[in-house]
Formats: C-alpha cells, sequence, structure tokens
C-alpha cells in the first residue's frame, strides 16, 4: 500500500500520550469480577461473547500472570476472567507453558484457547509496547485496558506491530473501552491498531480510541484473504489516522456512532467486494472519508445519517474512486441484532464522555445520553432496533397456551453431562433432564419446517430450581438474539418463524438441569 506518514501524525501526540499515561495512574476505576455490560453487533451472533463468564477470577499484574493463569486452567476452554492492573511489559512478559494454553514472550498471547476475559481494573492497565495476538480462540473479552506503541521493527517489537491482531479461525471477539495508540506510522516502526485476518468472524469493537496512527486496522490481509467479515464498530473515536479506519477487504462491516477526527489520507476503505453499512457516523476535519481507495476491486456502502464537517474530497482517478462530495449508497445491508442508535449530531459528545480506557465504562442508552455500567456476563442488551423488536428482558409469570411444540421436535445442544440426554428437555417427563459439561451451555428444539414461536418455558429439574441465573434466548437461524434475562421459567418475546431456537445459559450457580423445554406459538 502506497503510504508515506507524515509529521501530522507527531501533531498533538505529546499532550494525548501524556493525558492517556496519566489516566493510567491517577485515575480510579470502579472494581468489577466480569466483563461490564453487554456486546451489541456481531459479537452478540454466532452464539454470543460471554468471555470467560461464570469462570474463576484471577488478578495479573505482569504479563507472565496472564500467561500462568491460562495455563493453570483444568482446559484451554474453562472460562476465565482475569483483572489486570499494572504495566504489562516486555521485562515483564515470558513464555508460560501448559497443557491449556499456547503462549510466547514479549506478546500476550491468547492462543488456541477459548472463554476468556482480560479486564482492566483498579489504576488502570497499560500494555506498553506489548500487543495482544489472538489466534484460533473464540469467545474472547478485552476491555478497559491501553495498548500503547506496539512495534513491527525497530526495538522492542511485539505482535508484528499491531496494538490487537486477531489470525486464523477467530470466532467471537468483543474489544471495548480499550485506547489504542502509537507514535507514527510505518516508517516509525509501527503497522495495525486493530488487524483482522485470515478467518476472523464476528468481532465488535466498541467505545473506544484508537488515534496517532498510520493505519487504523484492517480487515483481510491481502484481495485474496475474503474469508473474515461480520464486524461491527459503534461508538468509537478515530483520530489523527492516516487510513483504515478500517479497510475492508470483501465481508460485512456495520460502522456507527463513530468519531472521526483528523483521518489524514483516507477513511474507511471498503475493497474487493467488501460491503459496509455506515449509519450516523460524525467526521471532521478529514479526507475521503468513505470510498474505495488503492485497488480497483471495488467495494460497496449503504449510508445514512451520517455528518461530514469540513470533509474534503479528492476527485475520481484511476484507483482512488471515494464516495463524496455527495455520498450515496450502492448497496443495502442487514443485520440480525438489536441496537442503539444515536443521532449523528450528538456523536462527537457522547463519544468523548463514553471511549477510551479508565473512563468508567459508560455507554449510550440511544438518546445522547452516557449511561453507568452494569457489572455482570455479558449478554446482548434489550433495547430499540432497527431490524427487530427488542428482546424481553425478563421471564413473564403468566402461564403460556396452547400445545407444548417441542414435543415431537427435535434437540440438540453445546455439550451434555454424563447420564443426560437433549431429548430429555422434550419427553413431558420432569424426572429426566439435560446438563451441559459446566455451568453454562447451550440447548436447543428445532423443527423441520419454520416454527413460529413466541413463548418458551424453561423448567428446571427437582432440586436445581434457582441454578440457571443469566441466559439468552437466540434465533438460532439468525444468531439473533430474542431475550435475555436472569432466572428461568416463562419467557416471552415478539411472535418468530424459525427452523430452531436455542436456550444460552451464560452463568449459572452450579450445574444446570433442564428437565423441560417448552415451546409456544403464544
Amino acid at each position: 500500500m502506497r503510504r508515506t506518514v507524515t509529521l501530522r501524525l507527531l501533531a498533538g501526540m505529546a499532550a494525548t500520550a501524556t493525558t492517556a499515561a496519566l489516566c493510567v495512574t491517577l485515575t480510579t476505576m470502579p472494581q468489577a469480577s466480569a466483563a461490564v455490560g453487554s456486546a451489541t453487533g456481531f459479537a452478540s451472533s454466532n452464539g454470543g461473547t460471554t468471555g470467560g463468564s461464570g469462570g474463576q477470577t484471577v488478578r495479573a499484574t505482569t504479563g507472565t500472570q496472564i500467561h500462568a493463569a491460562l495455563c493453570n486452567r483444568a482446559s484451554s476452554s474453562t472460562p476465565i476472567i482475569i483483572q489486570v492492573e499494572g504495566t504489562i511489559n516486555h521485562g515483564n512478559t515470558s513464555k508460560v507453558s501448559g497443557s491449556s494454553c499456547n503462549t510466547a514472550a514479549d506478546v500476550i498471547e491468547l492462543k488456541q484457547i477459548s472463554n476468556v476475559t482480560i479486564l482492566g481494573v483498579g489504576n488502570g492497565a497499560l500494555f506498553d509496547q506489548i500487543g495482544i495476538h489472538i489466534r484460533e480462540a473464540r469467545n474472547i473479552i478485552i476491555q478497559n485496558v491501553t495498548v500503547r506503541n506496539v512495534k513491527k521493527s525497530g526495538s522492542p517489537t511485539s505482535n508484528g506491530g499491531d496494538a490487537i491482531g486477531m489470525e486464523a479461525n477467530v470466532r467471537n471477539v468483543w474489544v471495548d473501552h480499550v485506547t489504542l495508540e502509537a507514535s507514527g506510522g510505518e516508517s516509525e516502526g509501527y503497522d495495525g491498531l486493530f488487524d483482522m485476518k485470515n478467518n476472523t468472524q464476528y468481532v465488535t469493537l466498541s467505545y473506544s480510541i484508537l488515534r496517532n496512527s498510520g493505519r487504523g486496522g484492517l480487515i483481510g490481509s491481502s484481495e485474496s484473504d475474503l474469508s473474515n467479515g461480520y464486524v461491527t464498530f459503534h461508538h468509537n473515536r478515530y483520530e489523527n489516522i492516516d487510513s483504515r479506519t478500517p479497510l475492508l477487504r470483501g465481508g460485512i462491516a456495520h460502522i456507527f456512532n463513530n468519531h472521526y477526527v483528523r483521518l489524514n489520507e483516507s477513511g474507511i476503505n471498503s475493497r474487493a467486494g467488501a460491503r459496509a453499512k455506515v449509519d450516523n457516523n460524525y467526521f471532521q476535519d478529514a479526507k475521503n472519508v468513505l470510498g474505495t481507495f488503492y485497488t480497483s476491486a471495488a467495494g460497496y456502502w449503504q449510508v445514512s445519517g451520517n455528518i461530514f464537517d469540513n470533509v474534503t474530497w479528492s476527485s475520481r482517478s484511476g484507483d482512488t474512486n471515494p464516495a463524496g462530495p455527495n455520498p450515496t449508497s450502492n448497496t443495502s445491508v442487514s443485520v440480525p441484532y438489536s441496537y442503539h442508535l444515536d443521532s449523528a449530531s450528538c456523536v462527537p459528545s457522547i463519544v468523548s464522555q463514553t471511549a477510551g480506557a479508565n473512563k468508567g465504562i459508560r455507554t449510550s442508552n440511544g438518546n445522547c445520553t452516557p449511561q453507568s455500567p452494569t457489572a455482570g456476563p455479558t449478554s446482548p442488551t434489550p433495547g430499540p432496533t432497527n431490524t427487530a423488536p427488542p428482546p424481553s428482558s425478563s421471564p413473564t409469570p403468566s402461564q403460556p397456551s396452547g400445545p407444548n411444540l417441542s414435543i415431537g421436535a427435535g434437540s440438540d445442544g453445546s455439550s451434555k453431562a454424563s447420564g443426560t440426554s437433549y431429548g430429555d428437555v422434550r419427553d413431558g417427563n420432569m424426572n429426566t433432564a439435560w446438563s451441559p459439561n459446566g455451568t453454562t451451555g447451550q440447548i436447543s428444539i428445532k423443527w423441520g419446517s419454520a416454527t413460529t414461536v413466541s413463548r418458551i418455558n424453561i423448567r428446571e429439574a427437582s432440586g436445581s430450581d434457582g441454578t440457571i441465573r443469566n441466559w439468552r434466548v437466540l434465533n438460532h437461524d439468525t444468531g439473533a438474539v430474542l431475550a435475555s434475562g436472569t432466572g428461568a421459567g416463562v419467557i416471552s418475546f415478539a411472535p418468530t418463524s424459525m427452523r430452531k431456537v436455542t436456550f444460552d445459559i451464560t452463568s449459572s450457580t452450579g450445574t444446570p438441569r433442564v428437565a423441560e423445554f417448552e415451546t409456544y406459538a403464544n
């Protein structure tokens, strides 16, 4: 890619770097045992992103301790929440070996593992010149941390120069309220702040700051790497970036309510057949904020509600194809999840109050107002939606009517404990039950053709009442969240036609025992 990072990247860096350092050392953060809030976007699809919810909580103040926490688990998929405080650097990050991990020195390595949350707590977590590498992994949450000055050349180097990098069959990652920053571009030794490659899917980046870098991030390492996608970017601030906010090669991205300030060469670069849904963003003091750049392989976009404030556009020629000066849609993109959409006019204000590490993990309520954090296991937040009815927040006490559609249907799930069966939840017998292997898991009812369901009844086996805590109900066909809440019982949602409905248990006080998973049209 043709790119020379200019001295514009250095403008304002001293002030922002100093501010970031002070935040890490001076700001007192609220304590939390698990990730705070809920993933919105594609990270809520494909079964959702819960990280280490329900697992052991471990405190780490060095990179070696982070690796040791991963390696001390019973297995590579045992849920774990790693609370991080202090500065993680090359001097305190060593390789640790074990059957449940695959780590390396000089990088935080989340490789060939699943069900992990890394959460900055206390006075803050700073990954200084150390990148976070996610490889062949799934169900990962990274929240409330700062990663800065990760280099691919010069000294010291880490993670190929990416602040956070994902590659090789990665699924379901939620990165939230982080600050990612560099001190220049490729000529100064830096690469991307947030990169996804080689079959990485179902990712959300939310309420984060990306600044002072030549490259914001990419989806796809080349125009032959088209297996990535389903990525949501919302309520982020991109500041003093040359390009790639993001660069999208193939796949689908949903980009909404972000504040872009000083994009020096280009911004959202959709190419090689990619499709981007670009809603209610605020672009300010920037150049070529949307289009297909540096290639003749066109990409596409659907635009609505964006504000362009002092944005300049190049003329179309050769491999420079900006969407402006009056961007219009050239495709349509639908998304399978609910989301709050703030007005673009308030995006600079709401993002400045909520985005980045050490800001209190506040979010927007969709009305341009910051909301206090809610601690607990992550599941998609109920709320207004542009694509589907809002999910129910809790079970309703009244009993459903009509026939139980589960009788005669099929069933499957994510796992089953010894002596239990998926079929036990649809046999009408309260003396048989299904249990997952552990405290979390999924159980599904399925039909040979689309069936309309609006209520389910989760009946726990005798002696297990109250074991199930947090859950989600999923339209397994699309990944959409139909409802989420706490405690088993009757759950209502908008009538939905589907071939398979999934009850996803995200936390429990012990091993759940579901005697009956009843489904009803009414």
